[in-house]
């Protein structure tokens, strides 16, 4: 088996976790806060949330913005795989490449949302144009850690509710940010033999250093040798 392989294994199996988690909460529980279950206390639970856009809630406003969401996803689902085989066969950090197995498998499980719930699951926007490649991702994990209200002095927000944190997300979020983050905590040691490499490029060579016209040669009658001083 191809080195690769192994880590589009991680992202199927980051895909398969995603879904089974998705599949349960879409089968067993109630949209909104009705359904909605404390895990640890107030600050964990689970909270089934249907998400038109993309990670938190964001989305983009237009007819086909849903539609131009979707083939983003499978443009950088692509993109991402491609990669990885280059790193592969470059022999690249093995931490790299799993950090891009994470993002590849969460990335790749809402695109299986966006694609086919809109039709398997019927739960498309009753706006969509068509339920293929307009499903709605399935979040549920909901940390509501810290809760309060603006200070009464601050513009505009004073004394509006405060709610850390906020957004409601799912597995394939967190696989996401989490690949994201030690990419970005680990890339002194991800990508320490590629800047050796550009190091190395950059260095000057003896053979490239120019001769001093000033220095005297043999030719110029410069026969003195160390015994002789």
């Amino acid at each position: 088996m191809k080195q690769y392989w192994k880590y589009f294994i991680i992202a199927f199996v980051v895909v398969a976790i995603d879904q089974t988690s998705k599949l349960l909460v879409h089968n067993n529980m109630t949209l909104g806060a009705l359904g909605e279950i404390n895990v640890i206390g107030d600050w964990f639970r689970l909270h089934y949330l249907l998400n038109p856009g993309m990670a938190f809630g964001l989305k983009l406003d237009t007819t086909y913005g849903k539609l131009l969401l979707t083939l983003f996803r499978l443009v950088a689902i692509f993109a991402i795989g491609n990669y990885m085989v280059k790193l592969t066969k470059k022999e690249a950090h093995q931490g790299l490449i799993l950090s891009l197995a994470l993002i590849l498998g969460g990335a790749l499980g809402n695109a299986i949302d966006s694609i086919f719930y809109g039709v398997f699951l019927d739960n498309a926007p009753a706006n969509a144009p068509t339920p293929w490649l307009h499903g709605q991702v399935i979040d549920m994990l909901f940390f509501p850690m810290f809760e309060g209200h603006f200070p009464s002095w601050m513009p505009e927000i004073g004394g509006r509710e405060f709610l850390f944190f906020r957004p409601v997300f799912n597995l394939a979020d967190s696989f996401i940010f989490v690949g994201v983050c030690l990419i970005l905590i680990r890339q002194k040691v991800f990508f320490a033999e590629e800047q050796k490499a550009n190091e190395g490029a950059e260095a000057p060579t003896e053979a490239s250093v120019p001769a001093n016209p000033e220095s005297p040669t043999a030719e110029e009658g410069d026969t003195t040798s160390p015994a002789s001083i």
